[in-house]
């Protein structure tokens, strides 16, 4: 397929108005083929508790990954290539690896392995409606940490990082008690895959969430898709979100899309690339 420069102004466009309060830029990274688009955006967050040491820490995270109908190969391959590039300290991935029973589960870990930076992954709905134990065994067998319910910490940079990552919240698999049994303290992230259980989380601790979920959107009109989506209770849709005291972002996912089997409309798949800043 020939080569061009995907660049869409449209959904550049779309994705800052849907996202008033995020302080980044978006834009095509490489020439792709109509199967590998997808768009990079850069965050920088500023972290109340933050630890100095994570001042800059950078954090890769994708979401709603589709594997099968719901997105092409060469764009997950072209993602996790892009990873690599970047180089981040830390790389999350934030559920829906998969979309249905009939989907290929044993290409999982074929198409996400090969991460150089320490990984992390959370379950999406679409995981535990198929082989939730399947999955997590196919992404521990290439060296990434799956939390379900659980809390983690990694050395980084001379400092503790708290790793605490929800299990999904709209198959009711979700435990915040159990989660933040060990109260940890300092520099935290929390990851989930559905954004309204940042609802959940303790208030005002200064914390960072990552999810997806929302596709952010799928088919974007401004104004009216939030409205839609807030109707049906789910009012984070993509981008950056003050919940609680705690900070929200919400992927748009890289599956669903340029050609896959459901369109997108001013909402490219994305990889994120977010740059903690310490307050003080």
């Amino acid at each position: 397929m020939k080569q061009r420069y995907m660049l869409s102004r449209r959904g550049v466009l779309g994705a800052f108005v849907g996202t008033a309060l995020l302080p980044a830029t978006s834009r095509a990274e490489r020439k792709m083929s109509y199967n590998e688009f997808f768009e990079v955006t850069r965050t920088e967050l500023f972290i109340p508790g933050l630890h100095p040491s994570h001042d800059g820490l950078v954090i890769a995270q994708l979401s709603d990954i589709h594997i099968g109908r719901g997105s092409p190969d060469g764009r997950v391959i072209s993602a996790v290539r892009m990873v690599n590039e970047e180089a981040p300290d830390l790389v999350v991935l934030t559920g829906d690896y998969v979309t249905t029973k009939r989907d290929p589960y044993e290409r999982v870990p074929a198409l996400l392995q090969g991460i150089n930076a320490p990984t992390y992954a959370v379950l999406g709905n679409h995981d535990h409606y198929t082989d939730p134990a399947y999955l997590r065994r196919g992404l521990e067998g290439v060296g990434y940490t799956v939390l379900q319910n659980e809390h983690s910490v990694l050395r980084l940079k001379g400092a503790d990082l708290n790793v605490l990552g929800l299990d999904d919240s709209t198959t009711h698999n979700d435990d915040v008690e159990k989660t933040f049994k060990a109260n940890p303290t300092g520099s935290r992230l929390v990851l989930a895959h559905t954004p309204t259980a940042a609802k959940k989380l303790p208030p005002w601790k200064g914390m960072l969430c990552l999810s997806g979920h929302t596709h952010g959107g799928q088919l974007h009109v401004p104004k009216l898709t939030e409205g839609i989506f807030t109707a049906g209770g789910m009012p984070y849709v993509r981008g950056l979100y003050s919940v609680r005291g705690n900070q929200l972002y919400v992927n748009r996912g890289l599956g669903f899309g340029r050609g896959t089997v459901l369109p997108r409309l001013n909402s490219d798949p994305e990889l994120s690339l977010i740059t903690l800043r310490a307050i003080g």
